[in-house]
């Protein structure tokens, strides 16, 4: 190379990079026909690494700061290439920078039910989703594996394939846990432990750090989920008294937002508690034969006295209360 030539070749005297944009796993520094002037500027800022790679093999990696390349600072260079400790001359070498920040809130859903064999439904087939985090752990590895020579590579460009690592180790984990799906949501913080531990081993290999991983929700197919419903439901009313007073206090509640007010809605109450009432009478042949009974049945005194209230409380009309009085005074003579 002539003088002329060498003062014309443009020197990289600072190499930097400053994160433009999030997402972003490795950046290669722009080269081109540009050389690396000896006694130049590295800076590394923190969450970062800078790797140099010469003649297609990691040469060196420097940690966070601010970094003078001389040959003493690039002993595996100046190995590769035989330099002495007298190495005035610019070199050339590919330089990327990687990100350490940790990538949140990844998400992963299947796409399809997976399908377990359960201790009490037998074969089931389960949804789920959640969301993951990871950072780059071995850059060596990274680089080799996955981001080679490209000169962006970002965390995009990565997410369906930690995804399927994700979805098949939670179909794997699901499959081998034996817990029931109605004591699931229990033990989700154990199956989002399970899963991360399940998972790790495979983001290692791609030189990754599984940071978290959680489980946010498992659901049934539909149809299965409206059974149980049903089977919670029937569990509920078991308790007949407790049955009876659920539809009281529904009828009550339907009064309070009927536009008509509590009076408007007398018989939606009336209805609620006659339903209650004859379900408990229903199954209950040894009640209903003593409020039968001459002489059965509860306190007249009691009972005008609840029918004052509500009077009162405009659920019953004076007509229906002066009718169910005449009755009850009836029944004292």
């Amino acid at each position: 190379m002539g003088l002329f030539d060498f003062i014309k070749k443009q020197f990289i005297d600072i190499i930097q990079w400053v994160e433009a944009e999030p997402g972003i796993l490795a950046y290669r520094f722009p080269m081109e026909d540009q050389e690396i002037q000896n006694g130049a500027q590295l800076v590394v800022r923190e969450s970062q690494k800078a790797m140099f790679v010469n003649e297609g093999k990691v040469a060196d990696i420097f940690e966070p700061g601010t970094h003078t390349l001389t040959t003493r600072t690039l002993p595996v260079l100046t190995y590769l290439n035989n330099w002495d400790k007298l190495f005035e001359s610019p070199f050339k070498s590919d330089v990327y920078f990687f990100s350490l920040r940790e990538q949140i809130d990844q998400k992963w859903g299947t796409p399809e039910p997976i399908t377990i064999r359960d201790k009490e439904f037998g074969v089931i087939r389960l949804r789920g989703n959640g969301i993951y985090s990871y950072r780059l752990s071995d850059l060596e590895r990274f680089w080799k594996n996955i981001s080679g020579t490209t000169e962006l590579y970002r965390a995009s460009d990565l997410e369906g394939q930690l995804r399927s690592i994700v979805l098949t180790s939670i179909s794997s984990f699901l499959g081998q846990s034996n817990v029931p799906f109605i004591d699931m949501a229990a033990n989700q913080s154990a199956f989002s432990a399970g899963l991360k531990a399940a998972a790790a081993e495979e983001f290692s290999k791609l030189g990754l750090e599984l940071m978290s991983c959680f489980v946010q929700s498992l659901s049934l197919p539909e149809e299965l989920q409206a059974h149980l419903d049903r089977a919670s439901s029937m569990r509920m009313v078991g308790d007949l008294n407790k049955y009876a007073q659920f539809q009281t206090a529904d009828a009550i509640a339907a009064a309070a937002a009927n536009p008509g007010g509590v009076a408007g809605a007398g018989a939606s109450l009336g209805a609620g508690i006659a339903m209650g009432q004859m379900m408990m009478n229903t199954m209950s042949p040894t009640s209903n034969a003593s409020n039968t009974a001459p002489g059965g049945g509860d306190d007249p005194f009691v009972a005008l006295e609840r029918l004052g209230e509500l009077l009162k409380k405009g659920v019953l009309t004076q007509a229906e209360f002066d009718s169910k009085k005449a009755e009850l005074l009836g029944k004292i003579r």
